[in-house]
């Protein structure tokens, strides 16, 4: 993998989140169907300080939902650095699902770190109250986010928001002091409002403006396809870590270029497609061991798009590609693909879905009252399952 120089690198401390301690101070971010333990271990692999697994469903969880007991498991790695997120809207369900992470240890291991979902601008979470339209209701965001700090304990409690519902109702400044007042250990912020969805680009100001209003650390999120990217993002915003996700697919060695940016040094990878072809089937390997070769290797379907981007690649092995259903098929037709430097057009380029901006679906009346403290009627049971 060829090293090109940076022309600006910094040094960023760690993270303190109560006694964990994450260096380099990059996060894994939760996506739905990609952050199982698989690829937590392959990004592991190649150097950052904290995996979240997907966002768990409080409701679910609670209710041992089978599904959601395996997307919570720990890999035997990550017995003292176990990352979770939660998603819920009842600060009873969030404090009892909370409790039986940290004193059942239903992942397998006591988790180092809780992170609560006020993110999401999925329809179908906004519309029940829940993700990036929850802290509107800042009576009820307090009490999801007090109700999950008391039931941790010691265990660190996070908070991940989005700069409003849309540009009429921001919420990120009152959210980052009531998440403090509450005692969460962090807060990051996506730049971008929840009826943006993923499209357009991430603004950064709020992020910078959050440090300035808040006295636990920030973590910015949002628009960080390259190691050049976050280092921009810290010394443009001032914030205390950050946070990666679409620009993670298809490439996570990028946390070994992010590891290397913060500790000031100007090593880049930039792997040629035959070592890419070796991470590809790492990858559908570790697929593979946690969920069986027929499984894993559908799994792995949806990756090899993300992987392959950029690189000339016949339309007759990619349709191959995207119907692979074992290991030594993979092999064979990765093998045929002749060996190419990588693509440098797409680096900085947007990765993973872009969709069109849409005003938020919200429930009925939930603009009217600020300080109604009432979880949403059923809220919980429409995404129950993970």
């Amino acid at each position: 993998m060829t090293t090109p120089i940076l022309e600006r690198a910094t040094v960023l401390p760690p993270l303190q989140l109560g006694r964990l301690t994450v260096d380099p101070a990059v996060v894994l971010a939760p996506m739905a169907g990609i952050t199982n333990p698989a690829f937590r271990t392959l990004c592991r692999e190649f150097g950052a300080g904290l995996y979240v697994c997907e966002m768990i469903t409080t409701r679910a969880l609670v209710e041992r939902n089978e599904k959601t007991l395996q997307m919570v498991r720990a890999t035997t790695d990550e017995a003292d650095a176990f990352s979770v997120q939660l998603y819920g809207v009842d600060p009873a369900t969030v404090a009892r699902a909370v409790g039986m992470l940290v004193d059942e240890r239903v992942a397998g291991t006591r988790p180092a770190h809780i992170d609560l979902n006020f993110g999401c601008p999925v329809p179908k979470v906004t519309r029940k109250g829940g993700g990036s339209a929850l802290p509107w209701r800042r009576r009820l965001f307090g009490d999801i986010v007090r109700a999950a700090v008391g039931a941790a304990g010691d265990v660190p409690v996070t908070v991940k928001t989005r700069i409003g519902i849309d540009p009429q109702h921001v919420t990120y400044l009152e959210a980052g002091r009531i998440a403090q007042d509450a005692g969460a250990a962090a807060i990051t912020l996506h730049g971008r409002t929840a009826d943006q969805l993923y499209s357009g680009t991430a603004d950064w100001a709020p992020i910078a403006r959050l440090v300035e209003e808040v006295d636990i650390p920030v973590l910015g999120n949002g628009d960080l396809w390259e190691a050049d990217d976050a280092v921009r993002m810290v010394a443009e915003t001032g914030c205390a870590g950050v946070v990666v996700g679409r620009g993670c697919l298809g490439r996570p060695w990028l946390f070994g270029d992010l590891a290397a940016a913060f500790a000031g040094s100007s090593r880049r990878a930039l792997p040629s497609l035959r070592e890419v072809a070796a991470v590809m089937h790492r990858h559908a390997t570790l697929l593979s061991a946690d969920q069986g070769e027929l499984h894993g290797c559908t799994d792995f379907r949806k990756h090899v798009a993300w992987y392959l981007k950029g690189f000339s690649v016949g339309s007759d092995i990619r349709r191959a590609l995207a119907m692979v259903s074992g290991l030594d098929e993979l092999a064979e037709l990765i093998d045929r693909i002749p060996d190419q430097p990588y693509p440098l057009a797409v680096l900085g380029a947007p990765r993973g879905r872009t969709t069109p901006p849409r005003p938020v679906a919200l429930p009925e009346g939930w603009l009217d009252d600020r300080d109604d403290p009432r979880p949403p009627k059923g809220a919980e049971l429409q995404v129950s399952g993970g």
